[in-house]
């Protein structure tokens, strides 16, 4: 029966308790029955009401005490994070440090990661990048085993016909460079390849317009997205006729999407068939087997493995051009492999034949560490700051152990407070981020972007948060929360003589992180300062270089360089076959007098005009250079002192040296000089031994020398007015040699950088809880330094007492430091050829430096407690 009214209000809450505990139930009942039951005796209605109310109770109990449950926890979490925010704005400067330290080092952490990120998924943006490898050679040369790109013709023929079964594509290319591309009055020169048709397909190009197939036409070209808007702007770019280095006219015939930052191909803006190529280079063709320059890229099949498939093809064709060779010995450790591309980036260098680790793969491992080392800097300052405070809680622990607090409850209590701290720094390192990576993106070279529309960066974000918040939060969670409640509340608690420990150990690490910092930085710096201050074997001063690829510059060269020198501003004008700052084109084949039949060492061979050595300033060592006065020079060469060596020769001018082919208008010539090594490689590596031909044909470099007494603002102008005047078909796309060898140091460069940048951001955030921490302790012996001060003790005297603790823990820091750094620095230094030596004076330096920043960090507050008036210090409470 239902009933028509509810039960009394006492009834009611008897039947709450009776909710919350278990033992109450049948006492509740009794009470109903003695006090109701025996008064409304025989009354059908009070008893179904009372059954009614005790199968609803029942029913909706369980709920009740969840939700009574969650009410209290929520309760309880609530009041955790009011009081951790109360406590916030109670202590300002505290919690500015404690927030701004960790949010510093987050914002650190996340662009670390996001650096790390970009590195590992480089090339990932082409769909078959796990069957696509690159195509080199091993060769032994003077007893090592070196690996080289550099491949010809014939063996990309060969691959592609005889070995088809075990690759989907094989393409052969052209070395990256720049070229002309010209519509009507538009013209300006863009990076490109000459490539085989399945190029596109092989890339996995995004088409914008027209398909993969586009160069399918001898006669056609595909061009990147910028490419196409420099030339038509929005107009669909699609049949429209443009003409290559102004002699080759083809069609476009598609456009693709630019190539990303994180890919090998990134400035790859022009494609055109290798047929065009061909058809207009004459001296080589699909068949040569003697000329190596062309890059070769293969791709598996799609039912190959990944994992396998390189290795079994390698094995397959690693003999192919064994047939093909003209040296005289073959050793079974040289052939030919399959380089993948998912090691391209990060394993491009090779020991003994195999790829291995780079600088940039340990650079990555650095930058993890390092970022991890940062975010670990700023939880120390956060356990430093809360440990040092403990004293300042030890009543708030007692009083809550005093009224029935759990220790579990502390913990939760300290564990709130880190969370919400660690939160805001989150939310904090996001805007800093935001703000810096503009800037970070410059200082890395790269073109990064904070993922926000990707869930996984905000899984990993808040996941890293709450690990920050553990890790920052542990120590002084548990370390908080064993406080006695009695000898709190007595007064007699003290933290103890080696309470202070774990903050001294944490302050040491912290310096010994940011003073090997430090030191890297500097030699890092002085590495790089040591191999641009390396001679290079010529002059980079004033000397202009641009390529002279196109048709309009045929025939021209005399003209050119007779009204270039006068204009008054140019000393001297030349050509030659390759840039100065590469080493393109090397050979073998070469003979000369005492040479081992067995030794057929590659020289990297050069084809320049009579007025090479002038223009570029090459020193002289033996003999001379060429020269337009000595027809004989026609059939001469120059070599370097590399070359010299390699061939032993003691008295070399005058000698003989025989080529296999006729190839450099002979087959026989006479060394005439001996030139000091030109750096045209890598600046840290020794130069290549280089054998230097005569010519008076028109070639693809130009270089030319300003006059050293006028300045290159006057100069010039009147040198693009002689070409306007003589190619005004051509783009007057200049470029200075020592902005070239610049570019050489980039990589290191930015090593440099970003160590610079974290060295400051790990001195930043430690000195930060530095600060932070000289404070307390300045505050906490306020009553000493007035009782010294009152017994007579100077200002000097008591920051130096004051002081004498924080630098004994940098001293011991600077032991630690100092030797590790070297260690590691040193290995890396001997993985140069050509490199620094690390000096005591920097490592003396690196320590006096973290010495006065710590006298800097702590006198502040040293010196204002010092100042202190005693009457106010000695005030008791």
């Amino acid at each position: 029966m239902k009933p028509n009214n509810i039960l009394p209000p006492k009834l009611a809450t008897r039947f709450l308790l009776w909710f919350l505990r278990d033992d109450l139930a049948e006492e509740v009942l009794g009470d109903l029955e003695e006090k109701f039951y025996d008064k409304l005796e025989g009354s059908s209605a009070f008893q179904a009401r009372l059954d009614y109310w005790y199968q609803i109770f029942n029913y909706l109990r369980p709920f009740a005490i969840k939700n009574l449950n969650f009410i209290t926890y929520h309760t309880m979490y609530k009041s955790y994070f009011k009081i951790g925010w109360r406590n916030l704005l109670k202590n300002k400067g505290y919690s500015l440090i404690n927030i701004g330290g960790l949010a510093a080092g987050m914002a650190v952490a996340m662009l670390i990661a996001l650096w790390i990120y970009d590195e590992l998924s480089f090339n990932k943006y082409h769909d078959n990048y796990d069957r696509i490898a690159q195509v080199m050679r091993n060769e032994v040369w003077e007893g090592n085993l070196e690996t080289d790109e550099s491949m010809v013709t014939g063996l990309a023929t060969l691959l592609r016909t005889t070995y088809s079964d075990q690759f989907q594509y094989v393409v052969m290319a052209t070395q990256p460079a720049d070229h002309i591309i010209a519509k009507d009055e538009v013209k300006f020169s863009e990076p490109g390849r000459f490539m085989h048709p399945e190029a596109p397909e092989m890339l996995s190009l995004k088409m914008l317009y027209g398909t993969r197939n586009g160069l399918s036409d001898m006669h056609s070209i595909v061009i990147a997205e910028s490419v196409a808007k420099k030339l038509f702007g929005d107009a669909n770019p699609i049949n429209q006729q443009v003409k290559i280095d102004g002699q080759m006219e083809v069609i476009v015939t598609g456009v693709y999407e630019d190539i990303p930052y994180n890919s090998e191909f990134n400035d790859l803006k022009i494609i055109a068939p290798m047929d065009l190529f061909m058809s207009v280079n004459t001296w080589t063709d699909y068949n040569s087997w003697n000329n190596y320059f062309m890059r070769i890229y293969a791709q598996l099949p799609p039912a190959a493995d990944p994992k396998t498939g390189f290795k079994a093809v390698s094995a397959v064709i690693k003999d192919t051009m064994k047939d093909h060779e003209e040296k005289d010995t073959y050793q079974e450790k040289e052939g030919i492999l399959l380089h993948p591309m998912s090691r391209w980036h990060l394993y491009s260098k090779f020991e003994n034949g195999e790829s291995v680790g780079n600088e940039r793969l340990l650079f990555v491992w650095l930058n993890g560490i390092i970022g991890i080392f940062v975010l670990l800097l700023a939880c120390i300052n956060f356990m430093n700051l809360n440990t040092a405070r403990s004293e300042k809680r030890a009543k708030e622990v007692g009083i809550r152990k005093a009224i029935g607090s759990l220790r579990s409850q502390l913990i939760y209590q300290f564990f709130s407070e880190s969370f919400l701290v660690a939160f805001l720094a989150f939310v904090f390192s996001i805007l800093l981020a935001l703000a810096l990576l503009p800037w970070f993106n410059d200082l890395s070279g790269k073109e990064m972007q904070l993922p926000f529309a990707n869930p996984y960066f905000w899984l990993i974000c808040l996941a890293v948060t709450f690990i920050t918040g553990l890790l920052a939060g542990s120590y002084p969670a548990l370390y908080l929360s064993s406080f006695d409640p009695v000898k709190v509340l007595k007064g007699t608690f003290r933290v103890g003589r080696f309470a202070s420990v774990p903050r001294k150990v944490l302050v040491v690490f912290q310096f010994t992180i940011s003073i090997a910092l430090i030191i890297g930085t500097i030699i890092v710096y002085q590495q790089i300062q040591f191999a641009k201050n390396r001679p290079v074997g010529y002059s980079r001063a004033g000397l202009l270089t641009l390529p002279a690829s196109s048709a309009d510059y045929r025939g021209k060269y005399d003209a050119l360089r007779t009204q270039l020198k006068n204009t008054g501003v140019v000393s001297e004008v030349a050509e030659a076959n390759y840039p100065l700052t590469n080493t393109l084109g090397n050979n073998t084949g070469f003979d000369w007098p005492g040479r081992d039949p067995s030794f057929d060492p590659s020289f990297n061979t050069i084809v320049v005009t009579p007025e090479y050595g002038e223009t570029v300033g090459w020193e002289v060592v033996a003999g001379r250079g060429f020269s337009r006065d000595f027809s004989t020079d026609a059939l001469g060469v120059v070599i370097n002192e590399s070359a010299l060596k390699v061939m032993g020769l003691d008295n070399p001018i005058g000698e003989t040296i025989r080529f296999k082919r006729d190839y450099f208008g002979g087959n026989e010539f006479t060394i005439i000089g001996v030139v000091k090594d030109m750096i045209k490689g890598s600046p840290y590596e020794p130069a290549s031994p280089s054998i230097i031909f005569p010519s008076i044909y028109d070639m693809s470099w130009l270089f030319i020398k300003i006059n050293p007494n006028e300045s290159a603002s006057v100069a010039l102008p009147k040198i693009e007015a002689v070409f306007k005047d003589l190619i005004p078909s051509v783009p007057f796309d200049y470029k200075f040699v020592d902005d070239e060898y610049d570019a050489k140091f980039r990589a290191e460069e930015r090593i440099g950088k970003l160590a610079a940048f974290f060295t400051i951001f790990a001195i930043f955030i430690s000195c930060l809880g530095l600060f932070a921490l000289a404070s307390f302790v300045a505050e906490q012996r306020t009553k000493e330094i007035g009782i010294r001060k009152v017994l007579g003790a100077t200002v000097p005297q008591l920051w130096q007492k004051l002081s004498a603790d924080f630098v004994r823990l940098v001293l011991i820091s600077c032991f630690i430091a100092i030797p590790l750094a070297y260690y590691l620095l040193n290995n890396w230094l001997q993985t140069y050829q050509y490199h620094t030596e690390i000096s005591w004076l920097v490592l003396a330096a690196a320590g006096f430096g973290a010495l006065v920043i710590t006298l800097l960090t702590v006198s502040y507050q040293t010196i204002k407690a010092a100042l202190i008036n005693p009457v106010k210090s000695l005030r008791s409470e």
